[in-house]
């Protein structure tokens, strides 16, 4: 651990004054390319923080653009950071939004903030290796009320597949709030699109303009020639190209350098605006890593990232780290266990592709169990959507992936697979909105990315573009296009753009009203669901046969570019915060957070300084609690951004006061309850905090090779 805050002020100051001719001059990492784009704002009718908005203007619908098909880059702005502000936290009044989080609260939890505008400059540069393809958004966000003798950087690295603003409501609302620089990354996903049919793209700052003009350099455009470009419009027309699935990177692989580079980037323009000037015209980097604060954090992805970074860190950049809800993915788990109460978890440490392709086959047939409970508000399922559901058991069942006579056993028995591949029980009730919004989504962005795959594989037959009401390919709308930057979310289905399935009896169909070949019948393309499963196992997922020829070849790939991404869960012995919520569908915790920390407290000694928290009745995505009335979220669960800005404060007292690290612990939540879509008010009693001394009933151990979790 780094100094404290004390010797920080009195170290920064000496670098600053007669001691900083011994500082090496500033110099700018060699990853950045271009020019860097600087930018003030003064926190009135702009800010970093909210885009001007303010908190009123967050908690509406996000502003028009004047002219819908040409909005300006400072209006895509604003509304990305509308979007990625509300996308990752409850942005109801009644559950906490403006009351125990948001722009308007100070470091203390209290409302003394007004509308949370905050001053300062903002920085964006890319970052690249040399070939001009990678292009990952780098920004780096200065409030005013940073002071060199107080200096601190904390990383926002984007959750999801989202654009440069995705960590704008998390760890840059934190960040920004405390004075620190905040140093963000989109971890070369970004929100980046191609239109092959009119060969759209987007600039960095959201505009859409032609890919065979010099106008802007874009986000990203696929490796295909015109001539590729054209047949392949020929044969399957109206179809788009996103950057984490196509970009033929497997962009997972360097998050952490991502990560990483967000820091040295930040080093650079703080000692640019703060370092003392040098002989040459330039300036002394007399801000570093003996002087300045430096915190990993983000959520999802982003925490990942984190992690990722500070298994990396070879230059003792990152001071502590503290994240929620990580996607990770470690390595070599055979030999550890999960033991919940006085049970044993029977499937840990699975890879991201892995469970989700399975979870893409069982998922849609599990969901109608009595135990998950169908739910969904016809806007979000119409009633197709459950025949395609049954349609799905009869084929599991027919050839031999589920049994059951009937319709319920057949049900049942999918969703006790699942809990058998590590699903939590606590996590039946999530399985139908988790399948509706992205678990076909993320099977067909991460099955192409690690196998490196381009936009013309057409990969297990699925593909992207609009669709009708009929679920027909159409066009891409204007207006929708124009506005991505700041709607979108990196991974279809977003913003209109939809999961296509290319091989459907009839014709190319959206994939939840898709016909399989093999069953005749509208069972949300099982046939491609098998293939993505087939590719991550390496055999056929009905027969169990080893593949061979082309699919050995394609599955040969996918699982090189799988490997790629996992984590050794080695962080150097960094104090470390990691908060999950017990109820997580999306990245079931016996596959990521409990199994990269078990993984990690396997290390012996130098895992002394990680924690890990775990929260009841909390899942991963705390905006739907806003939809109480369509998803019947608020009710159930609690927002666990709660608990990351918990994390957060636990982690800036322990390294600028030295206090303790909460012991690893289960934190009790209460759910609001109420009524579906009038649950009362989030309060204090519904998200207790985080204790300094535990229960003995609480506390999380590990020993030998068990990680042991109270029920």
């Amino acid at each position: 651990m780094k100094l404290s805050t004390t010797l920080l002020a009195a170290a920064a100051t000496l670098a600053c004054g007669s001691a900083a001719f011994a500082a090496p001059p500033n110099t700018r990492p060699p990853v950045l390319r271009g020019p860097i784009a600087e930018t003030a704002y003064d926190g009135i009718t702009d800010d970093l923080l909210t885009a001007g908005l303010g908190k009123t203007g967050l908690l509406g619908a996000a502003p028009a653009f004047v002219d819908p098909l040409h909005p300006t880059p400072a209006e895509l702005r604003r509304n990305a950071i509308h979007t990625n502000y509300r996308a990752l936290v409850d942005s109801t009044i009644a559950g906490g939004f403006t009351v125990f989080y948001g722009p308007n609260i100070d470091v203390n939890g209290n409302d003394t903030l007004g509308e949370g505008k905050i001053a300062g400059r903002e920085y964006i540069v890319w970052a690249d290796d040399g070939s001009g393809r990678q292009n990952v958004t780098l920004m780096v966000q200065v409030p005013d009320s940073f002071t060199p003798d107080k200096a601190c950087i904390v990383t926002a690295t984007s959750s999801g597949s989202r654009g440069i603003y995705g960590a704008i409501g998390t760890s840059g609302d934190w960040g920004l709030k405390h004075g620190c620089a905040v140093a963000y990354a989109d971890k070369g996903n970004g929100n980046g699109f191609h239109d092959l049919m009119s060969n759209a793209v987007t600039a960095r700052d959201g505009t859409v303009f032609d890919a065979s003009t010099d106008q802007y350099e874009p986000l990203f455009v696929a490796a295909v020639s015109d001539d590729e470009r054209a047949a392949f419009n020929a044969a399957t027309p109206n179809r788009v190209a996103y950057k984490h699935a196509h970009s033929q990177q497997n962009p997972e692989k360097d998050w952490g350098k991502n990560t990483l580079d967000a820091v040295r980037f930040a080093f650079y323009v703080l000692n640019e605006r703060f370092g003392k000037p040098d002989h040459h015209g330039g300036h002394r980097a007399t801000l570093n890593v003996k002087n300045t604060l430096v915190i990993a954090s983000s959520v999802s992805n982003g925490g990942g990232a984190a992690l990722a970074a500070a298994e990396a860190d070879t230059e003792d950049l990152i001071d502590g780290v503290a994240v929620t809800e990580p996607n990770v993915q470690p390595r070599f788990t055979k030999n550890l266990v999960i033991r919940q109460g006085a049970n044993t978890v029977a499937t840990i440490g699975k890879p991201l592709a892995d469970y989700f392709t399975f979870a893409n086959v069982y998922q849609p047939c599990a969901l109608l169990s009595a135990q998950a409970g169908l739910s969904l508000h016809a806007a979000f399922w119409p009633a197709a959507y459950t025949t395609s559901a049954q349609n799905r058991c009869a084929a599991l069942a027919a050839k031999g992936l589920v049994s059951g006579a009937t319709l319920e056993q057949q049900a049942d028995d999918a969703l006790a697979k699942m809990q058998a591949y590590g699903w939590q029980a606590d996590s039946n009730f999530l399985q139908q909105s988790h399948f509706r919004f992205a678990t076909n989504a993320i099977a067909v962005t991460y099955s192409n990315a690690a196998g490196r795959f381009s936009v013309l594989d057409n990969l297990c037959g699925f593909s992207f573009a609009n669709t009708d009401a009929s679920g027909n390919v159409i066009a891409q709308v204007p207006a929708a296009q124009a506005g991505l930057f700041s709607t979108g979310n990196g991974v279809p289905p977003t913003s209109g753009i939809n999961v296509v399935y290319n091989d459907s009896v009839g014709g190319a169909k959206l994939d939840f009203l898709a016909t399989s070949p093999s069953t005749g019948a509208a069972d949300f393309a099982l046939d491609g669901a098998l293939c993505q499963r087939s590719l991550v196992t390496g055999r056929d997922a009905v027969t169990g046969t080893k593949l061979t020829g082309d699919m050995k070849a394609q599955s040969d790939r996918v699982r090189a570019g799988i490997k790629e991404a996992q984590l050794g869960a080695h962080l150097h012995s960094k104090p470390t915060l990691i908060v999950a919520g017990r109820n997580d569908a999306l990245l079931p915790i016996n596959h990521a957070s409990r199994a990269y920390f078990a993984k990690n407290q396997a290390g012996g000694y130098k895992a002394r300084n990680t924690r890990y928290i775990e929260v009841t009745n909390a899942q991963h995505f705390d905006s739907f609690i806003a939809l109480g009335l369509l998803l019947g979220y608020d009710t159930r669960f609690i927002p666990l951004h709660v608990y990351f800005n918990r994390a957060m404060d636990a982690m800036w007292a322990h390294l600028t006061s030295g206090t303790p690290l909460p012991p690893s612990q289960v934190v009790r939540t209460v759910p609001r309850g109420g009524v579906t879509g009038a649950a009362p008010p989030l309060a204090a009693a519904n998200v207790p905090p985080i204790q300094a001394s535990p229960a003995a009933g609480d506390v999380i151990g590990f020993s030998g090779n068990t990680l042991s979790i109270p029920d």
